[in-house]
């Protein structure tokens, strides 16, 4: 049987090295990056600048999450309409992770409490424009 996973994949506008720094010292896991001045670029439809991140996976940790830097006029995260949602395993544990996150430059986007169809649940957006849901299901 065929192995699959999921993750999702951001192109940052240019500061990929630093959002997957941050994000690996806030969720853990392992942090593999790799820059264009590091990989063959030979045959690439563009040149890219060497200290550019190719590609970034972070993985067992709390997320799974992949990306580099991406290349353009429109390169903004910042948005309302996506949402990386983390489900953990108690109130304490959430409020922990808003603490790292808010410590560290994220913002309050949806105070964390106890949301109308029972679990608790809120929302911070990081430094880098991503918002992080965060959710503590009730279910036992």
């Amino acid at each position: 049987m065929a192995s699959h996973s999921f993750s999702p994949y951001v192109s940052f506008p240019g500061n990929a090295a630093e959002a997957f720094t941050f994000y690996h010292e806030v969720f853990g896991g392992s942090l593999d990056l790799q820059k264009y001045g590091d990989t063959d670029t030979t045959g690439f439809p563009f040149t890219p600048p060497p200290d550019a991140v190719a590609h970034a996976q972070l993985s067992g940790g709390l997320i799974t999450l992949a990306g580099g830097d991406g290349f353009g006029d429109d390169q903004h995260l910042t948005s309302d309409v996506y949402s990386f949602l983390i489900g953990l395993e108690s109130v304490a544990e959430a409020e922990s992770l808003i603490a790292v996150l808010t410590g560290r430059g994220s913002e309050i986007a949806m105070p964390f409490a106890l949301a109308p169809w029972g679990d608790h649940y809120g929302q911070v957006r990081d430094p880098f424009g991503v918002l992080w849901a965060l959710v503590v299901s009730t279910e036992e």
